[in-house]
């Protein structure tokens, strides 16, 4: 709760920023408002405070909070530039700050109501910082696509709300878990209200079918903002899927497992598969991006004692493997003028630090050993196996092939093609320690899984 209290302290600070003259100060008020909030978030772990029964703050909670404002705290540094060059500074701060806000509601609600609430304090800043860069038609377009697929999503959350809540007269995840688990004389509406929440949870996660906005919101954003969402974001909406569906619809699972089945197999293959022809390199995260949701639906699916930890530990790697990619992504885009595949051609040379560090966040979204991406797919396999899943782990190995062609096309241009200038690129010494911090971050994990896979 503590971490809840201080983000919503540092979002009306933002605010107060403008009126108080000390928006020079923000910056680095803020990261050291984040760093005492993660600091202060782990010491709520084993005290398990419940806030009037609508949320509690177990360790599923303080563990995902964590991975939020620890990532966070990486994406500020990454993002510093976006907030140099926009006017409205303090509202780009709180909104960020209110987002993340919401998704510490969104890992720790015990109540729909508070689902609702969490999902829609989260979306709704998003829906603005998709479109901040007035003056490009591509992010005008992709706030507007999100504003209206999420508006469409959230019909389908509040009406599967409505049926579960008619169905069992409650809104609290214990209560309906215990009315509907091993009772056979449930009412339909409340399968149909399971499906429907299905539904608007997988979109939230950008999930086939409903990933079509993804790409296009992904590459339209500004590639800060991008990076928010393919992390933070996506983070916060697999931590309230897994709170969902693993606490109050475990016991109707033979109802929706094999629905998710089959999405996740769609997501694993359409998302692998389509990002090998994207050029653009933006765009192809963006498909990688839904491809990893396909990644950790098998845990879901798995629905056993692996389940938490194997998701906690893949939202981590891939979270640290994404804001360096879109770190390193953002600096040469800005350099060369566009973001394709070219544009990386001999940045090893002109620029190793950016090229290690890419090429270790690509072999850890890849999934190649000795990195935190290999331990990450390994675990969730290994839950999705458990449980008895094996033609879906094979489907999702042989996706992780196909995703090593389009990672490893990156790194091939960096390392052993001719770049077409051989000016190098100017990096910030903010960004060279987030580089060096991402790369150290991705080879421990790597190395020593245990001490984040223990946890829960």
């Amino acid at each position: 709760m503590t971490a809840l209290i201080l983000l919503s302290a540092l979002g009306v600070i933002a605010l107060l920023a403008e009126i108080f003259s000390f928006k020079k100060l923000l910056y680095p008020v803020v990261i050291l408002g984040l760093i005492t909030t993660f600091v202060l978030n782990l010491v709520d772990w084993n005290t398990g405070k419940t806030w009037y029964g609508m949320m509690h703050y177990d360790n599923f909670a303080v563990a995902f909070a964590s991975v939020l404002i620890g990532v966070s705290v990486l994406w500020f540094i990454m993002a510093e530039g976006f907030f140099k060059e926009e006017s409205s500074l303090t509202d780009h701060f709180a909104l960020i700050l209110f987002a993340l806000a919401g998704g510490v509601i969104m890992v720790s609600y015990t109540n729909m109501t508070m689902l609702f609430l969490g999902i829609e304090i989260l979306s709704i800043p998003m829906y603005v910082l998709a479109a901040s860069n007035k003056e490009d038609v591509y992010s005008n377009e992709a706030g507007f696509k999100y504003l209206i697929m999420g508006a469409f999503s959230t019909g389908f959350l509040l009406f599967g709300i409505t049926l579960i809540y008619g169905a069992t007269g409650s809104f609290d995840l214990t209560t309906i878990s215990n009315l509907v688990t091993g009772n056979s004389a449930v009412p339909s509406m409340f399968y149909v209200g399971v499906l429907l929440m299905l539904i608007a949870m997988v979109f939230k996660v950008s999930a086939v079918p409903f990933h079509f906005w993804a790409p296009d919101v992904y590459q339209g954003a500004p590639t800060s903002v991008t990076a928010f969402m393919a992390t933070i974001v996506k983070t916060a909406a697999f931590a309230a899927f897994l709170r969902l569906f693993t606490v109050t619809f475990a016991g109707s699972a033979g109802m929706w497992i094999d629905v998710l089945w089959v999405i996740a197999a769609l997501t694993l293959l359409v998302g692998n598969i389509t990002a090998v022809v994207q050029t653009s390199t933006k765009r192809m995260l963006a498909y990688s991006s839904v491809a990893h949701a396909g990644y950790m639906l098998l845990a879901l699916i798995a629905l056993n004692q692996f389940t938490n930890s194997s998701v906690l530990f893949y939202a981590l790697a891939y979270s640290i493997g994404s804001i360096a990619s879109f770190g390193v992504l953002s600096i040469v885009a800005k350099s060369r003028g566009n973001d394709n595949t070219d544009s990386f051609n001999g940045l090893a040379k002109t620029n190793p630090l950016l090229a290690i560090a890419m090429t270790v966040a690509l072999l850890s979204l890849a999934g190649i050993p000795p990195t935190a991406g290999f331990f990450a797919k390994y675990y969730i396999f290994t839950a999705a196996f458990a449980s008895g899943y094996g033609v879906l782990v094979l489907i999702a190995i042989l996706a992780s092939l196909i995703g090593v062609y389009y990672y490893f096309r990156i790194i091939i241009a960096m390392f052993f093609k001719e770049a077409g200038t051989s000016a190098a690129i100017e990096v910030s010494a903010n960004h060279k320690i987030l580089f060096v911090i991402t790369i150290l971050l991705t080879v421990a994990l790597g190395l020593f899984p245990d001490f984040i896979i223990r946890l829960l």
